[in-house]
Formats: C-alpha cells, structure tokens, sequence
C-alpha cells in the first residue's frame, strides 16, 4: 500500500502529539513531533545558558545536538533521554520564544522536511500545513478551548510526576497562543486546505476515528 503524509497542526495542548501516536501505530507510520524538537532546542539553550533571543549562538547549537525520537515517545538528544525535561512549564515557553527566531525555524524546518521525504509520517506541529509540509496528502487542524487544553495539560503533568497548576498552565496557554498566532515568522493559522477538527468534546478515539476517516480517502 502506497504511503502518504499526514500534516496535523493547531495550538499548544490541542492533543496533537497523543492522536499523532495513536494514528502512527494504526497504519504503521512515523510520527515526527516537530514541538519536541523546538522544546529540545530551548532546553539545550537554557543549559548552556544561552537567552532566547539569541538567535546567532542558538542556531550554532542546533548544528551541535543530535535529536532521536523513539517509538515509544521518548526524547533522546546526544544520547541523553529529556523527555520529561522538556515538558516542564518553563521549556513550553521558552520553546515559543525560540521558535519565533527565523534562523532557528529555516534549521529546524528543512531538517524536519528531510526526515519525512520518504513518506509514511505524521508530523505535528503549529505551521506543519503551511510551511513544513506544504504537499502533505492529508492537513488537519486541530483545536481545542484554552480550558479544556489546561485540564488536560494538569492530568498530563501529574501522570508523568511533574508539578502542575491549571491556573498557571491555562495563563501560559493563553499566552502561547497570543505568541504563536501574532509571530512574524511563521505564525499559526489554518490553511484553506486543512480540515479542521474541535476535540473540546470529543474523545480521543472519536478524534482519531474522524481523522482515519479522511486518510482513508487518500489511500
């Protein structure tokens, strides 16, 4: 059977990492979560003790860090398996600031286009449709209220062990989303080709059903 791929994008906390896992293992896909990898750069950049907005020397680094994702979710970067680093509050919204650098976007961008050339990936993000994967066979976007990502994020956090307070985790989703969708570089935005789906109700099987239903059309 021919592979295609799949580009999801929407807002921060819209689930799109847990459905994008969930559709890989149904059709045998890859799943490539391009958010790991900006939160993997902010990470990096705070431990080196880089600013955020130091476009030059985090570009630099980019070309030092060897990025892996496993199949089973995990983080591995120079060897070192950061996956529940950089899901820590502080990394979303560092993550959002580097990810606003134009330099950082074009390295991250044309190594993630690399990587799906081949076909057969799920590749999730916030300008995945647009930019990454402008001829991905299927584009969806996904949405969910400001509310229901928080209540999410807080049962996330603490199924992994880290802190977690929804009124904290709903201001910087409220935040982020502001930055994402008002950045000069890249801002998020649905694409008139994208399907837009609203998981505030839904389940996560009725989230994947509707979307395996679009992929089927394209297979």
């Amino acid at each position: 059977m021919k592979k295609i791929n799949i580009a999801i994008d929407g807002p921060s906390g819209a689930g799109k990492s847990t459905i994008s896992d969930i559709l890989a293992s149904k059709l045998g896909y890859i799943h490539l979560d391009t958010g790991a990898m900006y939160r993997t750069v902010a990470y990096m950049g705070l431990k080196a003790g880089l600013k955020m907005d130091d476009e030059e020397n985090i570009v630099k680094l980019i070309s030092t860090l060897s990025f892996k994702q496993t199949e089973d979710g995990k983080i591995i970067c120079n060897g070192v398996d950061i996956s529940k680093e950089i899901r820590q509050n502080e990394i979303s919204m560092a993550a959002s600031d580097v990810s606003k650098l134009l330099g950082v976007r074009k390295a991250l961008v044309a190594l993630q286009q690399k990587i799906a050339e081949d076909k057969g990936y799920i590749v999730d993000g916030r300008d995945i449709c647009e930019v990454v994967l402008p001829t991905a066979e299927v584009k969806i976007f996904m949405i969910a209220s400001a509310e229901e990502r928080a209540k999410r994020r807080v049962l996330q956090n603490k199924e992994k062990g880290i802190e977690a307070n929804y009124d904290d985790i709903l201001a910087d989703i409220q935040k982020r989303d502001y930055q994402d969708s008002h950045r000069e570089n890249s801002p998020l935005r649905k694409t008139e080709d994208a399907t837009e789906i609203d998981s505030s109700n839904l389940t996560i099987e009725e989230t994947v059903e509707k979307i395996m239903e679009i992929v089927k059309t394209k297979l």
